[in-house]
């Protein structure tokens, strides 16, 4: 006899973490097949859920919405898990340039309403070498994302929701009543896979831009007896960004490259990242790991949300690029009240925007 659930999840990163919680909530049915890649995007991520983006410093896509969204569901996370993943944080921008700070100032006057300058600019220069001072960013949130996805695999085992191991796209079967996978019948399936969605058979079509990152991992021991910030996170930046990871240690990074041979690390990015750092921080470091993974971003930098137009037991959540800590949360809500109530999937999201791609013969 075989098992039959309502979903069949397909990734346990951010994004089927999620989706696991709501479903959780929802009393719906379900199974996550994930092997556990310890190099997939969401685990080495920083973390960080920024306001802001770009040289142009302009405001992220439904921002305000977002950061309402995920302040309550890290809240239910927290209490689901029995532990706090997400804390407030401000994000310390040194001005590279001459016109980075001209470009701040600018959007500060027109209004940039989550800018603002300090009211000492010379204050970290016990730790920093920096000539044309900063402004900070926030709110901010940092989520700490290798323990978030810890927490929620823990939770899949205990309740029986997980099946460690490699899903096999070849075994899968789609009829007009469902799906079956092996042994396992289910209603629908959701793709949250990441960059293995590249290559799904389903969405391979859709339109996206893999986005190779790397980043290091640095303890600076001269900063172990002075904290950082007085009750929250404080993100150093300048070109790079220094994200508090563990005690003394620090996520160094990122890069972000359109153009790769292999996603693994690279020397060139140690080299150069490292110089870096030796000419911004006053303190010696130690680099004690390096990372690189391949984030599923997409060309219109819009999330891939909903079901196949042409195959509705058939769905994906998915393309959240560096976005996933704040989009993640939002979307696999949506997609759950699209199950449970066919209320729409948000239209600048929803899949079915590129019905005519994805039917195409």
């Amino acid at each position: 006899m075989g098992r039959q659930v309502e979903l069949l999840i397909i990734g346990a990163g951010i994004c089927g973490s999620f989706l696991h919680l709501e479903l959780e909530r929802a009393g719906l049915s379900h199974l996550v097949i994930d092997e556990g890649s310890p190099f997939a995007a969401s685990r080495v991520a920083a973390g960080l859920i920024n306001p802001v983006t770009g040289r142009r410093l302009v405001t992220t896509w439904i921002i305000d919405e977002l950061l309402g969204f995920a302040r309550e569901a890290y809240d239910r996370a927290a209490e689901e898990l029995g532990a706090r993943f997400f804390s407030p944080a401000t994000v310390v921008d040194y001005f590279p340039t001459a016109q980075m700070r001209l470009a701040f100032l600018k959007r500060l006057e027109e209004g940039g309403a989550y800018l603002r300058l300090p009211d000492d600019e010379r204050d970290w220069l016990d730790r920093f070498y920096y000539e044309l001072g900063y402004g900070l960013i926030g709110p901010c949130y940092l989520v700490d994302v290798p323990a978030l996805l810890e927490a929620c695999r823990q939770r899949m085992k205990t309740r029986g929701r997980v099946l460690e191991e490699r899903f096999e796209s070849a075994e899968l079967r789609v009829d007009e009543e469902g799906v079956r996978y092996r042994d396992i019948e289910a209603r629908r399936i959701v793709f949250c896979d990441g960059a293995a969605g590249f290559d799904n058979p389903w969405f391979s079509r859709l339109p996206f831009a893999p986005n190779k990152g790397e980043a290091l991992i640095v303890e600076i021991p001269g900063w172990k007896d002075r904290p950082a910030g007085a009750g929250e996170a404080l993100v150093f930046k300048k070109g790079i960004s220094l994200v508090p990871w563990r005690e003394n240690l620090y996520w160094a990074g990122s890069s972000y490259e359109w153009s790769f041979e292999h996603a693994q690390p690279t020397e060139l990015f140690r080299a150069r990242t490292e110089a870096a750092l030796r000419d911004w921080l006053k303190e010696p470091f130690r680099t004690v790991e390096h990372w690189a993974a391949v984030r599923p971003a997409t060309l219109e930098r819009r999330p891939f949300v909903g079901f196949h137009p042409g195959s509705p037991a058939v769905g994906i959540l998915n393309g959240m690029g560096t976005k996933g800590c704040s989009l993640a949360p939002y979307f696999a809500h949506e997609l759950v009240q699209n199950v449970l109530t066919g209320r729409p999937i948000r239209a600048d999201a929803d899949v079915k925007r590129f019905t005519k791609v994805l039917t195409r013969k």
